[in-house]
């Protein structure tokens, strides 16, 4: 009888002592600052370490943008005579030079100014032989002084005459066929408007454009800013532009325009954003995420992103030591920008940390 009840004490004393270990050992269980792995000298070489050091820290807000073309840089054409269109030489999006023919207007216009061009031609030739004339016979005691004044007068403002009526045919695009007007590009750039098609009636007063040419050497983008990030942004703050067009490529630029006063309806503020555009990727009308950043007065440790790991609702970074030794630590994040991250506590200015990799060693670490 002593025996069987001897038997589930003995069981409840094997479960307590094996509490009793289980309690012991996770008091003696290290904390993460103190597990360490050495590195092998191979796996070292290859791998990225950074100094934490002291920076000052950044603010960044991220908004949505449209880009747009730099209205610096874009000049609309407008018909100067009436007519009907009888060619157009480009299409929407073809790169054009200046002095390019960009289409041809016949106009009766044209064809006046053409007019006056030839009647000023032919009146300087008769009001020439005139002077010549008068010139002669006054030599020949034939005509007074007065009549030479006259014909030398005359010949004068006939030399006027044609040089405005070459300057008026000149202005309005007028070539050596009658009637014919002949639309240029005043600049290198693309067709981004068109509005006109072939046979098309055109009339001068009307106010719309033909062809709208664009350098897009460097765009616009334009972004909305909330009331509460206004304090945020300022002239020349630096801004960092992505694309769905363009995953993973990230243009750069800045912050060259503030407005003044909200959208009366959004009640946003609007903040332009000019960035060069090397091989011409970003298109007007694309939408953007446009990250602006500045610095602050405070300074604040800071390390790469990519030397932060986030695990169990904590950040963790993995300093490194003497001999290769990686050692984790659990660090309290300020605010990521970029691939900087600002940190409060959990390492020391100067400490070097794993910047590559840094998942991976974490990984061997906790097995």
């Amino acid at each position: 009888m002593a025996k069987q009840m001897n038997k589930p004490l003995a069981l409840l004393c094997v479960i307590a002592v094996f509490f009793s270990t289980a309690c012991h050992h996770e008091d003696d269980k290290p904390t993460p600052a103190s597990d360490y792995y050495t590195l092998p000298d191979s796996l070292a070489k290859t791998l990225d370490v950074a100094p934490v050091r002291s920076c000052p820290m950044v603010n960044a807000i991220t908004l949505t943008g449209k880009i747009s073309f730099n209205n610096d840089n874009v000049v609309k054409i407008y018909p100067m005579v009436s007519g009907n269109m009888s060619g157009v030489n480009v299409a929407l999006g073809d790169y054009v030079h200046a002095g390019e023919d960009l289409g041809v207007i016949r106009s009766s216009e044209m064809a006046g100014y053409t007019r006056d061009l030839v009647n000023a031609q032919t009146n300087i030739q008769i009001t020439k032989r005139n002077l010549d004339a008068e010139q002669d016979l006054f030599k020949g005691g034939l005509a007074s002084q007065s009549d030479v004044i006259a014909a030398d007068a005359a010949y004068k403002q006939a030399q006027s005459e044609l040089a405005r009526a070459q300057q008026v045919l000149a202005i309005n695009g007028g070539g050596a066929t009658q009637g014919l007007m002949t639309v240029k590009s005043p600049i290198d750039g693309f067709v981004v408007e068109k509005f006109v098609t072939n046979n098309q009636a055109i009339r001068a007063d009307n106010g719309t454009n033909l062809f709208t040419i664009s350098d897009l050497n460097n765009v616009w983008i334009l972004a909305n800013v909330y009331e509460s990030n206004i304090q945020n942004v300022h002239l020349g703050d630096s801004a960092t532009i992505t694309t769905l067009s363009y995953p993973g490529k990230v243009f750069k630029g800045k912050v060259d325009k503030i407005s003044n006063v909200l959208d009366p309806t959004n009640k946003v503020m609007s903040v332009r954003v000019v960035l060069s555009n090397p091989g011409y990727l970003l298109k007007p009308e694309m939408f953007a995420s446009v990250t602006i950043s500045n610095k602050t007065n405070q300074q604040s440790l800071c390390v790469p992103s990519s030397a932060l790991i986030f695990d169990n609702s904590q950040y963790f970074v993995l300093v490194v030591g003497d001999k290769h030794q990686v050692q984790m630590h659990k660090v309290t994040v300020i605010n990521s920008v970029g691939d900087q991250t600002y940190i409060s506590s959990g390492v020391n200015e100067g400490d070097k940390v794993l910047a590559s990799q840094a998942l991976l060693i974490y990984a061997q670490l906790n097995s």
